[in-house]
C-alpha cells in the first residue's frame, strides 16, 4: 500500500542573523519571489576549494577564455530575433523550435520523438525525421494537456511518466497515436513552494522523484519536501533516499558508477557569494543539511544548529545561478573535452548583484567518475547589465550526436552541434 504523509507546512527558524531577516519574513513562501539582497558587507568568496573536500567554484573560477561569439543559427522561417552567444570553437548553436509555453525537462522516446515538459498545462511531441527532429516554427498539437506543471518526463517499460506538482502520472506509450487516460502511481505530493517534480528512472529500474522545498529557510513538517523519494515503477514501496536538498531539480545517473547526482537551488538572501549552488551525488540515507547548514561546511545557519553529520556537497558552483538541467554525456559531436562529462543549465539568479547570467556548464571526470573541473560551456543569454533574453533550462544528449537545450523564457528549444557530428 501507498505511504501516506502528512500535509506540508512550515515554521520560521527562530534567531535568524539580521543578514538572513528578509529570508526569515518570507520563509513560507517561494524563492521565485523578487527580494532585495542583503548588504554587501556579508559577501563571503566560495571560490577557493572547501575544507570539507568538495569542489567549489564560482562563474569567475569556471570562466572560459577560449569561447568565442557566434551568431544564433536560425532556420528559414522561424521569427526570433539575432542574438550571439559564446561557445567553444567549432560549436554551433541553432535554434530547434519556437513559441513553447515555458518548455522545462525533456525526453526521447524509443522512436526518437522529443517530447517536452513545461510548466504550463502541457505536453508536446516532436516527431523524429531521418533520424533527427526537423526545426520548427510552431509547437504541434499538445501530446497532453490540461495537467498541474507537467516539468519533467522519464520513459519506463512502455510507460511515459510525468512528474505534476502533487502528483506523478504514467500512460501507456504510443509513439505514433494518442496516449490511454493516465495512472496515478504517486498521488498527494505536497503543493507549495517550489512546484516542479523531476522523475527520473535509475539503473535499479526504480522511479526517482526531486521535491523542493516549501519556503526559503523553515523547518518542514512533510520529510518529502527539499529531498530525493524513491518509489517502485507502479508507485508503492516509497523511501526517503536523501534530505536537507532546499530545491533539487536536475537529477542524472552517472554512466559507469551508477550514482544519482541532483541540482540543487540553495538559499537565497545570505549575501552575494553564499552560500553556493550545488551539483551533488546523492548518497542514500544522506542529509544535505538544509535548513540548519550553509554547503560547503556545514556552516550553522543560526548559532547552535547542530551541523555533525551533514554530507558535503561533491560541487558548488556560483551562488545563486540557479542550476536546473542535468544530463551526462558520452561521444558526442562536439570537440574535445565537451564530447563527454555533465552539462549543466544555469538559469540565472534574481536575488543577486548583480544577477548571475544564463550559462551552460560542463563539468569534466577522471577515470574513476571522480568530478576535476567545472568550465562555462555557452554563455551570452544576458548582457553586462543582466539583462536577459533567453534562460536554459533541460539539456539532453540527442540520439543524433547534438545536445539539446530548453528555454523557458525565450520559448525556445536549441541544438548544440560541432564539428565532430
Amino acid at each position: 500500500m501507498q505511504q501516506r504523509h502528512p500535509s506540508s507546512a512550515c515554521k520560521v527558524i527562530g534567531g535568524i542573523p539580521a543578514l538572513a531577516l528578509a529570508a526569515a519574513l518570507v520563509a513560507c513562501s517561494s524563492s521565485s519571489s523578487p527580494h532585495s539582497d542583503p548588504s554587501p558587507e556579508a559577501v563571503t568568496s566560495f571560490a577557493a576549494p572547501a575544507s570539507s573536500g568538495s569542489l567549489v567554484v564560482n562563474d569567475a573560477v569556471a570562466a572560459n577564455p577560449a569561447l568565442v561569439e557566434v551568431n544564433l543559427a536560425v532556420p528559414a522561417g522561424l521569427n526570433v530575433p539575432a542574438h550571439t552567444l559564446r561557445v567553444p570553437a567549432g560549436v554551433q548553436v541553432t535554434v530547434l523550435a519556437v513559441g513553447l509555453p515555458s518548455p522545462r525537462f525533456m525526453a526521447f522516446d524509443p522512436a526518437g520523438n522529443l517530447l517536452v515538459g513545461t510548466n504550463a498545462r502541457e505536453v508536446y511531441r516532436y516527431p523524429a525525421m531521418g533520424g533527427a527532429i526537423v526545426p520548427a516554427a510552431a509547437p504541434p498539437a499538445p501530446l497532453l494537456s490540461g495537467l498541474a506543471a507537467p516539468s519533467s518526463v522519464a520513459f519506463y517499460q512502455g510507460w511515459l511518466y510525468v512528474g505534476e506538482t502533487t502528483r506523478v502520472t504514467r500512460y501507456r506509450y504510443n509513439p505514433t497515436g494518442p496516449l490511454a487516460a493516465p495512472e496515478v502511481v504517486v498521488p498527494d505530493l505536497p503543493a507549495g513552494g517550489h512546484n516542479t517534480r523531476t522523475v527520473a528512472f535509475g539503473p535499479d529500474g526504480r522511479l526517482y522523484v526531486a521535491v523542493g522545498s516549501s519556503c526559503n529557510i523553515c523547518d518542514e513538517t512533510d520529510e518529502r519536501r527539499a529531498a530525493v523519494l524513491r518509489y517502485e515503477p507502479d508507485g508503492s514501496g516509497y523511501v526517503r533516499v536523501a534530505h536537507g536538498l532546499r530545491n533539487p531539480v536536475g537529477l542524472a545517473f552517472q554512466p559507469g558508477t551508477g550514482a544519482l547526482w541532483a541540482a540543487v537551488n540553495e538559499r537565497d538572501m545570505q549575501g552575494n557569494e553564499i552560500p553556493p549552488d550545488l551539483v551533488t551525488r546523492v548518497s542514500e540515507g544522506a542529509d544535505y543539511g538544509w535548513p540548519r547548514c550553509l554547503p560547503p561546511d556545514a556552516r550553522p545557519q543560526t548559532p547552535g544548529s547542530r551541523c555533525a553529520g551533514v554530507t558535503p556537497p561533491t560541487i558548488g558552483i556560483q551562488a545563486h545561478s540557479a542550476p536546473l538541467g542535468i544530463a551526462f554525456a558520452s561521444s558526442l559531436g562536439l570537440p574535445e573535452p565537451y564530447r563527454d562529462g555533465l552539462f549543466v543549465a544555469q538559469h540565472g539568479s534574481w536575488n543577486r548583484q548583480p544577477p548571475a547570467a544564463p550559462k551552460l556548464l560542463h563539468v569534466a571526470f577522471d577515470a574513476d567518475g571522480a568530478p576535476t573541473g567545472v568550465k562555462i560551456f555557452v554563455e551570452g543569454w544576458a548582457d553586462a547589465a543582466g539583462n536577459r533574453w533567453g534562460r536554459p533550462v533541460g539539456v539532453l544528449p540527442a540520439p543524433d550526436g547534438s545536445l539539446i537545450v530548453s528555454d523557458d523564457y525565450a520559448g525556445l528549444l536549441y541544438r548544440i552541434t560541432g564539428g565532430m557530428r
